[in-house]
């Protein structure tokens, strides 16, 4: 019992330490343990920390385990940290990045055909955060970039996996907002990221004005 405490332990400072979320494989590697046990750890403490209703929870997210701060601290942290980062998106970025999320990998001309109208300046937009990025060409003529989601988008989220996306009657009814753990400021107006370096968009993005 000692010993499986000890572990525990090592594994809660693990993760404390880190700022980004630690996959199973390598908590389990680090602590000289399989994965099995590792995840037995790794769920009792994710119940120890719900039970205590405390500042901090230890979550499933992104592929990994990392700790995150208790959701019903949120509206008094953002008054105190004003100046926490927050993503800018305009509806209908929100609305594109919902459908690349259900979709993908989809091309450029698929989400306009879904859309209705262009798509170029949102999914500019989307690389920039680093919410979205290409994940390949789809095998027809001209080869077209097909984009999908990225991690970043599944920690803005608090998402583990693609498969924990709510299952919406309409991809484009969803309100990606709602759900955004206050990572997300809805706008109307398209926004990139000002150090984002534009050269490394593909040609197709290139083509009008990501601004406009």
């Amino acid at each position: 019992m000692e010993e499986r405490n000890y572990t525990k332990g090592l594994l809660e400072a693990l993760l404390f330490l880190s700022s980004d979320p630690i996959k199973l494989s390598a908590l389990a590697k680090s602590c000289g343990i399989e994965k099995t046990e590792a995840r037995e750890l790794l769920d009792e403490l994710i119940l120890d920390y719900q039970e205590r209703e405390g500042g901090f929870l230890l979550r499933e997210i992104a592929g990994g385990y990392q700790f995150i701060t208790n959701q019903k601290f949120s509206e008094i942290l953002s008054h105190i940290f004003k100046d926490k980062k927050r993503e800018t998106l305009s509806r209908g970025t929100l609305d594109t990045l919902a459908i690349i999320a259900y979709k993908q990998p989809i091309t450029l001309t698929e989400l306009d055909e879904i859309r209705g109208v262009s798509s170029r300046a949102m999914v500019a937009s989307l690389m920039s955060k680093k919410l979205v990025k290409a994940v390949g060409q789809k095998e027809v003529p001209g080869r077209p970039t097909l984009y999908g989601t990225t991690n970043e988008f599944l920690l803005h989220f608090g998402l583990s996996k693609l498969t924990d996306l709510p299952t919406p009657v309409e991809v484009k009814e969803l309100k990606f907002e709602e759900f955004s753990l206050d990572s997300i400021v809805v706008t109307d107006e398209t926004e990139m990221n000002p150090d984002f370096d534009l050269d490394s968009l593909p040609e197709e993005l290139k083509e009008e004005k990501i601004n406009e």
